[in-house]
């Protein structure tokens, strides 16, 4: 896909203040919140994070390349993402449809991880981290350009937890279930690689991650205290050109390829003759592909876009399996794409950015979606923006087709889901070092794919829901000064609910409040980090309520006292506020209890 336009002046910004991890990093950005059900982390943007799907409406980018798996459409977001926290150079986010720049799952909005180069360490790093439920971290990272011009990026790392030894459930408080206690099935461990070598106009970058998590909550069914988990193995290569000839013809090509294989086991109790069996689930998907795109102003005033994508998955397997076998599903999938788009000059002070981008699946069809934007800049530190943009997400092949022994069934007949979106964006510079941002918008969405649990049988399945109504308003202050000092203030007021029930949609939370910041204590040698976090109630899918919390983060970090170390602690959830996220369908449990205060170290070294 080609590289996401920003929708808003300041869309990048580093991850956090706080040295917190990359979902907590998420967390801290405006309009943004996450939900856990120990095992995955999921993201919600715009007031969508429906239990039951993976993070499917949001499109994950690293450096411009899609990390949305091609079964679940899943976008990593945990201690699963390919890319370590220190080699983010910032994140780009543009919320809003967008699949007239990147396609399907482009759905409320894109994410795009903006990476170090090699030039930005300039030698060897090592890092050592630890902290609460005996969680490590160790990372070695080389990177330097050298003299002929070639740059390089290679690192890895390897993480650990024991995780939380005591996890009480009340659904399984019985003398035959160790009285709610799940003991020792949280623990998490993962390993990766990521590199990139850059010369000239070439880029060449690959990542590669395997990850295993117990799973500690019993769900699809699963015996409790019984040594369920899941094990997740990512890979990817990318290889980029990107030139510009003489005559001003912009030329970006890319050729990729990406695996997953998933793979999990649960013991199920089935009764009668049958009994306790071990189930085991797999996914293992591989593809590649091509994108290519043109640039060209013609007439001074008209700076054309063209290209086309093509995507093909080789594999696309399902298997579900114990004593027998309840699916297996060996298929082959593809798409392709070309987008046009013009961005005119109209005056001076006023734009006119308009594209247009036409996919076709192999198992949904064709579809059209334009994007248009009208940008007003009267003077150079105010800008107004009127955005209309339509985007589409086909149903995967996990909603399609997957299927488990008396816990889900397939569907076959699901349509894509639809979003017509519009916004209204205004910026305004407040001085050389704080700008503000405030955007309100609605959207309309047609056929929203959602698991439901089937009255008539009790199992889980994939069906278009309806129509389904978001508005809301965003605001933001952000001021970075000299030394390290650094601020930023953000609200978020959002609704989604049915148009046919009324409703209000799961885990969708009305408010949101983000407070960052960072503060040099002693010259550029000692900072202190903060962040609070405020997410209103949020409706779980038995129609009950997750409360809202206030989370509070706080860092203290240290550089230059000795040449080459850096040093931070943090506290999480400072006050040790008690709070649950709501639980997907294949959980017994409609809530799921998160951690409480916990802390982590990290000391740093440059050679």
């Amino acid at each position: 896909m080609h590289q996401p336009r920003s929708a808003s002046l300041p869309a990048t910004t580093s991850p956090s203040t706080v040295a917190a991890p990359w979902p907590r990093s998420c967390a801290a950005l405006r309009g943004l919140y996450i939900r856990y059900d120990r095992n995955y982390t999921y993201l919600g943007m715009r007031g969508y994070g429906r239990p039951g799907e993976y993070n499917s409406r949001i499109l994950l980018l690293v450096d411009g390349h899609r990390m949305n798996d091609n079964i679940y459409n899943q976008a990593f977001l945990g201690n699963d993402f390919n890319v370590d926290v220190d080699l983010i150079d910032r994140v780009e986010v543009i919320r809003g449809a967008g699949s007239s720049l990147c396609a399907t799952n482009a759905f409320v909005g894109i994410i795009n991880v903006k990476t170090k180069s090699g030039e930005a360490f300039k030698g060897a790093e090592v890092a050592a981290e630890g902290g609460r439920f005996a969680s490590y971290k160790g990372r070695v990272t080389y990177g330097d350009k050298f003299a002929h011009g070639l740059d390089l990026l290679i690192s890895g790392s390897r993480s650990g937890s024991r995780g939380d030894e005591r996890l009480y459930y009340p659904e399984f408080n019985d003398p035959t279930t160790y009285f709610g206690i799940a003991r020792r099935q949280d623990s998490e461990s993962a390993g990766n690689v990521f590199g990139r070598l850059s010369y000239g106009d070439f880029a060449l970058e690959g990542g590669y991650i395997s990850r295993d998590k117990d799973i500690p909550t019993a769900s699809f069914d699963a015996e409790f205290n019984a040594d369920s988990f899941s094990v997740d193995k990512r890979g990817f290569f990318d290889l980029k050109y990107d030139h510009e000839f003489a005559n001003g013809l912009g030329l970006r090509g890319r050729l990729f390829y990406d695996s997953l294989y998933y793979r999990g086991k649960q013991v199920t109790n089935y009764g009668g003759p049958v009994g306790v069996q071990t189930n085991r689930d797999i996914g293992n998907t591989q593809g590649f592909g091509d994108e290519w795109q043109l640039t060209k102003t013609v007439f001074d005033k008209h700076k054309l876009i063209f290209g086309g994508e093509y995507r093909y998955s080789y594999k696309l397997d399902q298997r579900n399996f114990d004593v027998e076998e309840y699916l297996n599903e060996q298929r082959t999938t593809g798409s392709w794409a070309l987008f046009l788009q013009d961005d005119f000059e109209i005056l001076k002070t006023l734009r006119l950015n308009a594209g247009v981008r036409c996919d076709r699946y192999y198992t949904v069809g064709g579809t059209v979606n334009p994007r248009v934007a009208l940008i007003y800049q009267p003077v150079e530190s105010s800008i107004f923006k009127l955005i209309y943009g339509q985007a589409f997400r086909a149903p995967n092949a996990y909603e399609l087709y997957w299927s488990s022994p008396g816990a889900t069934k397939a569907n076959s007949s699901l349509k894509p889901e639809t979003i017509r979106n519009v916004e209204f964006l205004y910026q305004q510079l407040l001085g050389p070092n704080v700008w503000a941002t405030a955007n309100i918008y609605y959207h309309r969405i047609r056929d929203l794919i959602t698991q439901e649990t089937d009255p008539e049988d009790g199992l889980l399945v994939y069906r278009n829901m309806g129509r389904v109504t978001g508005r809301g308003l965003e605001l933001e202050v952000e001021g970075r000064w000299g030394k390290g000092l650094h601020g930023r203030l953000s609200y978020t007021l959002q609704q989604t609910q049915s148009v046919e029930t009324d409703k209000v949609l799961a885990n969708s939370p009305t408010h949101l409040i983000k407070l960052n910041g960072s503060v040099p204590l002693y010259e550029d040698k000692l900072f202190l980090g903060l962040e609070q976090q405020f997410t209103s109630d949020r409706v779980t899918l038995a129609g009950k309520q997750a409360r809202d919390y206030f989370l509070t983060n706080v860092t203290l970090s240290g550089k230059n006292f000795l040449k080459g170390l850096q040093a931070s602690a943090s506290v999480f959830n400072l006050t040790n506020r008690k709070y649950d996220d709501p639980a997907g369908g294949e959980h017994r449990r409609d809530k799921i209890q998160q951690d409480g205060r916990s802390f982590w170290l990290k000391l740093l070294y440059k050679f």
